[in-house]
């Protein structure tokens, strides 16, 4: 199969969707993967690194232009263009999110499988899991930097120092994202509360951490309480493949401390923090209430050589599955890599993406027959 890597588009995006071993894992397959010169420097590949693992070196168009496309996030609207009812593409998609972009590939008729879908049987989503670990560590350390008196903000150590009270950090949500934040921050020796519906995982918390995280349940009077004292928030809460709820209201953040700060790792799922709306890594802030937030859609992207490791570890034995099998063949074979697919042939294949565009979804398997 010809497998095409392009650069990423999205506003400061340095991340490529393969690092050059995956490539070469594909190529030693017997598969040609076109990437296109430059995809990589961003995440400090070069194009020579990309042509030893057997790569060969092409323009976006013909990246485009291959059987499979591979990338790390959604179609950007310049990228439009470029979609097709014979194109299969494997990236982040989040469409309850960016219904523009479910619009463009409906219309297209591209069959479209998305990372943040693929989930298995016990409910975890191995290919989101990367990301939202990278996220989930830098939410903190972005959350430290920001609450340092030159962003307007409160002026607090976020680990004190001894006679001083550390900053307090309210998590919510203890999925990977919520949890990594968490576990950053109390290495960081702030003051840490995590919140989450299943008391299950707040229990598997707890045991990890021996109370040096205060876990709480998940409602709306303790969330209500948690951040009017908490000098950074930071917004966790997954629902996969669907619209992230809206579990922090303006009214809480207009209650909470001004120079205070917010993180919504959830915006790129609509956010879960009512107040937010996507921001980007060359303006990543601004204030409601005279609280800080800081909503960008795509994180990991801050760290892209990390990332792209990361993100192609997970995704390389799914991608390899694709291009031996074709898709049809795969998801017969792997009902975890069934729930990746969100659009073949200008039908919605993924339940809870069609709810949340208001869509009837389709099998995936009969819309590939």
């Amino acid at each position: 199969m010809i497998i095409g890597i392009p650069t990423e588009v999205k506003t400061a995006e340095n991340r490529v969707a393969m690092t050059p071993d995956g490539v070469r894992e594909l190529t030693s397959l017997g598969h040609q993967v076109k990437v296109q010169s430059g995809a990589g420097l961003g995440s400090s590949f070069s194009d020579d690194d990309f042509k030893a693992a057997g790569a060969g070196l092409v323009s976006a168009d013909e990246a485009w232009g291959a059987e499979l496309v591979c990338k790390v996030k959604e179609p950007q609207e310049s990228e439009f263009k470029y979609l097709r009812e014979d194109l299969v593409l494997f990236t982040y998609l989040h469409l309850a999110a960016y219904p523009g972009v479910a619009k463009a590939l409906f219309e297209a008729g591209t069959t479209a499988i998305a990372y943040e879908t693929v989930q298995l049987p016990d409910g975890a989503l191995p290919l989101l899991a990367p990301m939202s670990e990278v996220a989930g560590r830098i939410a903190t350390q972005v959350g430290a930097s920001l609450l340092e008196k030159r962003n307007g903000t409160r002026g607090i150590l976020l680990g004190g120092v001894p006679g001083v009270r550390p900053a307090r950090v309210v998590v919510i949500g203890a999925g990977h994202v919520g949890w990594s934040s968490a576990w950053i921050a109390q290495g960081m020796e702030s003051e840490v509360i995590l919140l989450d519906r299943n008391i299950d995982r707040l229990r598997w918390v707890d045991q990890i951490h021996r109370g040096r995280i205060m876990t709480l349940a998940s409602n709306r009077g303790s969330i209500e309480r948690a951040i009017a004292e908490a000098d950074l928030v930071i917004g966790a809460v997954l629902v996969a493949g669907g619209r992230a709820p809206v579990v922090v209201t303006a009214d809480m953040v207009a209650g909470m401390r001004a120079g205070s700060v917010i993180v919504d790792v959830a915006v790129d799922q609509g956010g879960c923090i009512e107040t937010t709306h996507e921001t980007t890594h060359s303006d990543p802030t601004y204030f409601v209430h005279e609280v800080l937030h800081y909503a960008v859609g795509n994180m990991p992207a801050a760290v892209p050589h990390t990332s792209t490791y990361a993100l192609t570890n997970a995704t390389t034995p799914y991608l390899v599955a694709l291009a031996e099998q074709g898709v049809q063949r795969a998801i017969a074979h792997d009902p975890v890599l069934r729930g990746g697919v969100n659009a073949v042939r200008g039908e919605c294949t993924n339940e809870p993406v069609a709810e949340a565009l208001g869509l009837r979804a389709v099998d995936p398997e009969k819309a590939l027959a």
